[in-house]
């Protein structure tokens, strides 16, 4: 009787349970192998000149060989689960293959067996350094596909938070940024001020992280006399501490020197990968969605949308200094213009009663047990896109209804996703050293590329 044979990795013999594993692995090394890259074009062009062959310049310089390596997906410079696998010569990154999907939780097809408002803290773990970005993203979504209006005071609110939640994002991304770079006390002091918005975070929607706060027609709670005093303290005084890390980075040797020239994208390269948000601006294009495709109140408040021609690290991080500043500003401008009035849609079919209605009369009880159960019903064939400028850039859902409480369809266009499509083009050619310095710039995550 023949033996069963042994499998060929380590571990028990699972039969194909675990197959996809190696044939995957296979793939990847061989795209990194079939790659085009820059390297090969300059020692063409070098053998052209009458320079040594390549072979025989490996031979004469003992520093000229080549090896894989596996960069992530357990690493913490990676940001999350992202792997890199590069191919080196020497010290110098001469391919790059990355693999994602490794925190992949088929969200869009969870999206179609929920409710439309059931799906709201599915969004929260998307990009989860901003969730309330993602919640706002969705309901637009959702109200643009049924026609709900949602009242003034709760777009003054939603942009308060939204901005609130770039800022907690970008000082995340400088504190990470830093410790990359080797400043390690960088990352406590830049989240102290997050610290300050999850307390403010806490105050309006009684939780800290994954909020939840934004709701089909309109958000769950008013703002309390004490968030709005939190918010203004936070916008006094914060700018200072801007001032604070500019005065720290901006003439430090070290850290221009390892961002300086790092991870170069030139404005024509970005458009042709499809990069979006600081990422795209910090090359250039002076795109943003709040501008060019208004939502909520960004028409009625004055901003400046920050732009750098550079393209590289150091350009990424000046315009993340700047829009936290902008994102100041508008929070000021917010806060002067909201009005009193009401924070959601007055129909039961639309959006969630209050929790007066809810505790104190039977209407409200039988509209909140409906809208549970059956939710926002949009028209049967009706679609919709919407998009708003999140942290990370363009986030966008495609809707499509069949007259129903769940939609019928869910895409996704996630920022982190596009601008990962142009790391493998900024890796090549660089030293292995930046490349973490060059993912912390790109600032992915992976919740909301793997989705």
């Amino acid at each position: 009787m023949a033996q069963p044979q042994k499998p060929d990795f380590p571990g028990h013999d699972l039969g194909d349970q675990f197959r996809f594993w190696p044939k995957h692995n296979e793939k990847i090394y061989e795209r990194l192998e079939s790659k085009h890259a820059w390297l090969e074009e300059k020692q063409a062009a070098a053998q052209g000149d009458g320079e040594p062959p390549v072979t025989q310049k490996a031979e004469m310089d003992p520093l000229e060989n080549e090896m894989i390596l596996n960069i992530g997906p357990q690493h913490p410079a990676t940001h999350g689960v992202l792997r890199c696998v590069v191919k080196l010569d020497g010290e110098t990154i001469e391919k790059s293959v990355l693999d994602i999907g490794y925190l992949h939780r088929g969200i869009e097809k969870l999206a179609e067996h929920k409710t439309y408002q059931e799906f709201m803290p599915y969004t929260d773990r998307m990009d989860y350094l901003s969730p309330y970005s993602n919640n706002v993203a969705w309901c637009l979504a959702v109200e643009k596909l049924a026609g709900i209006e949602v009242p003034e005071r709760a777009q003054w609110i939603r942009m308060i938070m939204s901005e609130l939640a770039r800022i907690s994002s970008h000082c995340l991304w400088l504190g990470v940024g830093m410790m990359d770079a080797g400043a390690v006390s960088g990352f406590v002091w830049t989240f102290q001020e997050r610290e300050e918005i999850y307390s403010i975070m806490d105050e309006v929607a009684g939780a800290r992280f994954t909020v939840s706060h934004s709701r089909i027609g309109g958000v769950a709670n008013d703002f309390s006399p004490r968030a709005i005093e939190m918010i203004r303290d936070f916008v006094d005084t914060f700018p200072d501490r801007i001032a604070g890390w500019e005065g720290l980075l901006n003439k430090n040797r070290i850290w221009i020197e390892r961002n300086k020239g790092v991870g170069r994208i030139t404005k024509e390269e970005a458009l042709e990968l499809g990069v979006t948000g600081p990422n795209l601006r910090g090359s250039g294009v002076p795109y943003d969605v709040r501008r060019f495709e208004p939502y909520l109140k960004y028409d009625e408040v004055d901003f400046t949308i920050p732009v750098r021609e550079e393209g590289d690290c150091l350009a990424r991080y000046f315009l993340r200094l700047d829009e936290m500043k902008q994102s100041v500003r508008i929070i000021e401008q917010c806060l002067d213009r909201m009005t009193e009035g009401p924070i959601r849609a007055d129909d039961a079919k639309e959006a969630y009663p209050s929790k007066d209605e809810v505790y104190y009369s039977m209407e409200g009880m039988i509209h909140d047990f409906m809208y549970t159960d059956v939710g926002t019903v949009p028209p049967k064939g009706a679609h919709s896109y919407h998009a708003i400028e999140s942290p990370k850039g363009e986030l966008g859902f495609y809707l499509t209804s069949d007259g129903t409480g769940r939609p019928w369809r869910v895409r996704i266009n996630a920022p982190s996703f596009t601008n990962l499509q142009a790391m493998e083009y900024m890796m090549e050619g660089s030293l292995v050293a930046d490349t973490v310095v060059i993912i912390g710039s790109v600032d992915p995550v992976m919740g909301e590329a793997d989705k």
